[in-house]
């Protein structure tokens, strides 16, 4: 696209939606897509949401979750729904389990536009998704097999669709506010009770700081309430009725428990989604202080509407006892959208308004590269790869200093593309150049193929602790030696024993004559020898995973 047509893309007011939408369609499902099944499935959540959709297919079962062929209800299952068609239609691989985040990362890009096209025009719309689909944060973790994801379109939705619904003089308010509660529904059916809480905190709140209370009469209460019934009842008393022990694990001990107690071990300060939403936002973390401006200068109740979005989202989840990066998701579009706006202002303005805050964006890419270049000469381990440091390094150097330049010039408009395409770049070939040593060393998928090819009929043990990843992998039930872990609740309604055994257990199945296939770790695999009679034999090692037998 000639330099001129990027220029007039960005900036004009007016324009065709279907080929905007083709356009973002286009390139975002580019750097979304591309290289999707390059790393293995990383640990622990990777493996988890993609076994339990195998389990699925394999079980032909869609009412009960199970996970290493145990009862698992700490999630509802849409993301478990549409990762089984993925690996259905797709076959067992890392791309058809990262597929379905990908695309509703791709579809909330799409869905910003819409919202912001409406509730704004067209410039806005076509900012806020260049925003959300460039920030990093987005970008990557939406390249990544992720409930949240799931998550966060349902709920962007749900909010998209209730702010076009109480535009004034709105011509399809019926239309948006019904699309409005089948997205609730189906948020509840992504993560369970803070399908309501959320949205429901963020429009009351909408409604007592705007004082647009007769919103109330026109939001098809009754219609919209049995439709929204309609689309999440079903599962959750199919469920219950095959499963009596449900209803009080996923709404007492996965809502109430986890958000109040540290019972799952993930407790961090309040401001530990701080540096997250800053660094998730990059490079347009920037512009967040004039956003902010904006909106107090302007009273405006779309922009109180996004500011809410984002903040009682990040308020609610730093007040939780349980914190996780990917729990932000959310944030991003609204986020995004606010920024948009704010940036198509000052594109009306004369002066150069937001000079300085592109020229902070390019400036940071520019030492970023710089930084990724330096760190393989400067560390004597490094422990990202000479070349790989080199390539991200340079995408984001020539992307800032081009930036730099053409805002020496004031071509804002190139510079913001510019910025836009660099950050997608490193986005995508940065996490492989970064994660890959490690994620590898912990990957059983060399392991897994071994034994797949070698060994499919042995009994395969994972000691110490359950690898999530290795039932996906070897396509078979797992014997867990050790810690349980987050199987606990569907280890104490196993039937067979067999299945769970302590180390004590274990040692004697390996000394029986039975042959036995074992993941283990190297540092346990000195201690273990010594307590066993009969001597391991290594198969083959990987990373810090060695995979042994006793014939």
């Amino acid at each position: 696209m000639p330099m001129n047509a990027v220029t007039s893309f960005l900036v004009q007011k007016e324009g065709n939606a279907v080929r905007d939408m083709a356009v973002l369609m286009v390139v975002f499902g580019l750097f979304f897509m591309i290289f999707l099944g390059q790393l293995p499935l990383l640990e622990p959540d990777e493996g988890r949401y993609a076994e339990i959709p195998r389990e699925m297919l394999e079980r032909n079962d869609f009412i009960t979750p199970h996970l290493n062929h145990v009862k698992y209800f700490e999630k509802p299952p849409l993301h478990y729904w549409v990762n089984a068609c993925s690996l259905a239609a797709f076959g067992r691989n890392e791309f058809a389990a990262r597929f379905p985040s990908a695309l509703l990362g791709l579809g909330g890009v799409l869905l910003i536009y819409c919202v912001g096209r409406r509730i704004y025009g067209r410039r806005e719309g076509l900012h806020g998704a260049l925003i959300l689909g460039s920030s990093l944060g987005y970008l990557v973790l939406g390249r990544m097999n992720s409930i949240d994801m799931t998550l966060t379109f349902c709920m962007s939705a749900t909010l998209g669709f209730f702010l076009m619904a109480a535009r004034d003089g709105e011509s399809r308010k019926g239309l948006f506010y019904h699309l409005f509660y089948v997205f609730a529904a189906l948020t509840v059916l992504a993560k369970g009770l803070i399908g309501i809480v959320l949205p429901g905190g963020i429009i009351f709140s909408y409604l007592l700081l705007t004082r647009r209370w007769r919103l109330l009469r026109e939001m098809r209460l009754g219609s919209g309430i049995l439709l929204f019934l309609a689309v999440c009842a079903p599962w959750f008393v199919l469920v219950s009725l095959k499963n009596p022990e449900f209803p009080q694990f996923f709404f007492i001990h996965e809502h109430f428990q986890r958000f109040l107690t540290k019972v799952h071990k993930r407790y961090e300060p309040p401001w530990f989604f701080i540096p997250i939403i800053l660094l998730g936002m990059i490079p347009w973390t920037f512009f967040l202080p004039e956003a902010l401006r904006n909106l107090w200068q302007t009273r405006d109740h779309r922009k109180i509407f996004l500011t809410l979005w984002a903040g009682v989202i990040f308020a609610f989840f730093s007040a939780s006892s349980s914190k996780l990066i990917p729990y932000m998701l959310p944030v991003f579009p609204a986020l995004a959208l606010l920024l948009g706006a704010t940036i198509s202002d000052a594109f009306d303005r004369d002066e150069w308004s937001l000079r300085g805050y592109f020229l902070a964006a390019a400036a940071f890419l520019c030492v970023a590269g710089l930084g990724f270049v330096l760190y393989p000469q400067l560390t004597a381990n490094p422990k990202i790869g000479v070349d790989g440091a080199l390539a991200v390094g340079a995408v984001f150097l020539v992307g800032g200093f081009l930036s730099l330049l053409l805002l020496r010039k004031k071509r804002r408009e190139l510079a913001m593309a510019l910025i836009c395409l660099a950050s997608c770049v490193g986005g995508v070939i940065a996490p492989p150049v970064i994660f890959a040593r490690a994620v590898e060393k912990k990957s059983t998928r060399e392991l897994s193929r071994i034994i797949r090819e070698r060994y499919p009929d042995v009994p395969l043990v994972s000691y110490g602790y359950y690898r999530q990843d290795l039932p996906f992998y070897t396509g078979k039930r797992v014997i867990i030696a050790g810690s349980s872990g987050e199987l606990e609740f569907g280890r104490l309604r196993e039937k067979d024993p067999g299945w769970f055994i302590d180390p004590a257990t274990f040692f004697s199945l390996w000394d029986s004559p039975r042959q036995v296939m074992t993941l283990i770790g190297r540092n346990d695999l000195i201690l273990f020898q010594r307590v066993v009679k009969t001597p391991a034999h290594v198969v083959a090692e990987w990373g810090q995973t060695v995979l042994i037998t006793n014939k």
